[in-house]
């Protein structure tokens, strides 16, 4: 097998490096982002705003902060330990706050995945220029062969330039796959931060409101 994969490498030519090169760097992309988007940012965001709302509701907010310290690499987190350090400042300071964090985490979240649509059609180009490259040395071979050669020549030749646009298929397919599924994931995650920042700015924002008019009831 080894052997059949070796042989199909060198039959295509000094082209096949080039595309080689492109599949690394989509790999060690797919595999980085996948690790970070899967272990690093990721947490069961429908519990962790739970407990969170439990303790705003509750008044507290430096228990809130220490359980967002817990995991801070996870962008939920990160983004509601922005607001909740601000609950005491007011509705602009809060949105200021959460508007700031949103930004960072939507750009630590998509940072990469959109390299992968390049990579998969630089992979594709690139064969297809190997098979162009491949079939003008093929022809330009074939033209000066014996007559009773140049059939089986020219069938070899094909078959030989053709391998770097399989080549290049190979790697371009999966490169694009990966961009879908990292695509979508990253969209889950942003979706989740968007919705428990509405969530955790009512709350804040409630909870000074509350507040205010208790201190304005204490004075009268």
């Amino acid at each position: 097998m080894f052997g059949k994969i070796a042989e199909f490498y060198g039959q295509g030519g000094p082209w096949m490096h080039p595309i080689t090169l492109v599949s690394i760097i989509a790999i060690s992309i797919s595999v980085e982002r996948i690790i970070a988007l899967y272990f690093r940012y990721n947490i069961n965001s429908s519990s962790f705003m739970a407990q969170i709302q439990k303790l705003v509701m509750a008044n507290n907010i430096d228990r809130a902060i220490k359980l967002c310290n817990v995991t801070p690499t996870a962008i939920l987190p990160r983004v509601l330990k922005a607001a909740l350090t601000r609950a005491n400042k007011g509705e602009v300071e809060i949105s200021n706050a959460l508007e700031i964090a949103q930004t960072e985490a939507l750009r630590d979240l998509t940072k990469r995945t959109s390299i992968l649509p390049t990579l998969s059609n630089l992979a594709t180009l690139a064969g297809l220029l190997g098979t162009i490259v491949g079939l003008i040395e093929a022809f330009t071979a074939v033209a000066a062969a014996p007559p009773d050669m140049k059939s089986q020549m020219l069938t070899a030749a094909l078959a030989i330039g053709l391998n770097s646009t399989a080549y290049g298929l190979i790697v371009a397919i999966p490169t694009l796959a990966f961009y879908v599924f990292l695509n979508t994931t990253t969209k889950k995650l942003i979706d989740d931060m968007d919705v428990y920042a509405l969530k955790i700015h009512y709350l804040l924002v409630a909870r000074g409101k509350t507040q205010g008019q208790g201190m304005a009831q204490a004075v009268e």
